[in-house]
């Protein structure tokens, strides 16, 4: 991009010095017409040279706030997805099955306590030596829903299928992963960089999708989790939210 400035800004400086010489050295009859092309010239260039340094600076400006709008529901996703996982002991495979999990699941709540209690076995073993053994006890002191815990008085997580800004959905696949011998739920959710920015400049979208950076969103799709890997983080960095 800085080339294409320099090589336009070199243009106008040319142009500018033909339109001195014209001025100075063209017959009278000529100049007018003359003059008035290399000036629109100037101006074409000039709006040229604007629009090469402005575009990419709203182009990432739309960026900046669309990634944001939809890291904010991939974490939701992958929110709602532990959550399943947890109680399940799986992840769901489509956001039907994922809103239906939200609107009736249930967290058990428990607490752990430490009991000593005899050890009738031993004893008789020891020959009525009183033995004792510790015992972890598990009680169930209720349970709440999984839509309370997460999403509080907000039903948007009926809604986070849906890409902002677009009228597409996210990708979301789920799944096991056989690793050391053992079978174990995975999970992604994605969408593409180019639908995310459907409507901006194609060159500026094939240079995002190309993006290695640490400060920036690597690759051609924004995602939560993997279905190649036992992970489920997202692929941005902090500065556009936790993703972890």
């Amino acid at each position: 991009m800085f080339k294409i400035i320099l090589i336009a800004v070199a243009v106008i400086v040319v142009t500018i010095g033909l339109v001195w010489l014209i001025d100075k050295f063209i017959p009278s009859k000529l100049k007018p017409v003359l003059t008035i092309a290399l000036w629109a010239l100037i101006f074409y260039l000039g709006y040229l040279t604007y629009m090469s340094i402005f575009e990419p600076i709203q182009f990432n400006k739309v960026k900046n706030k669309r990634y944001a709008a939809v890291i904010e529901k991939l974490i939701d996703i992958r929110d709602a997805q532990l959550a399943h996982q947890q109680v399940t002991g799986k992840f769901a495979p489509n956001f039907e099955d994922l809103v239906k999990f939200i609107d009736t699941a249930q967290y058990t709540i428990t607490q752990r306590r430490d009991s000593t209690v005899i050890d009738e076995e031993m004893t008789k073993r020891y020959g009525g030596v009183e033995m004792t053994k510790e015992l972890r006890i598990i009680d169930t002191l209720g349970f709440k829903a999984v839509r309370d815990s997460l999403f509080k008085n907000s039903d948007r997580y009926r809604t986070m299928m849906n890409v902002p800004a677009t009228d597409a959905k996210f990708e979301m696949k789920a799944g096991l992963l056989e690793q050391n011998d053992m079978k174990i739920p995975v999970f992604e959710a994605s969408v593409k960089k180019s639908v995310i920015l459907h409507d901006q400049n194609k060159g500026l979208i094939a240079q995002e999708n190309q993006v290695i950076a640490v400060d920036g969103v690597n690759g051609d799709a924004l995602r939560v989790g993997s279905m190649d890997e036992v992970k489920t983080n997202g692929n941005w960095p902090k500065t556009y939210g936790d993703s972890e």
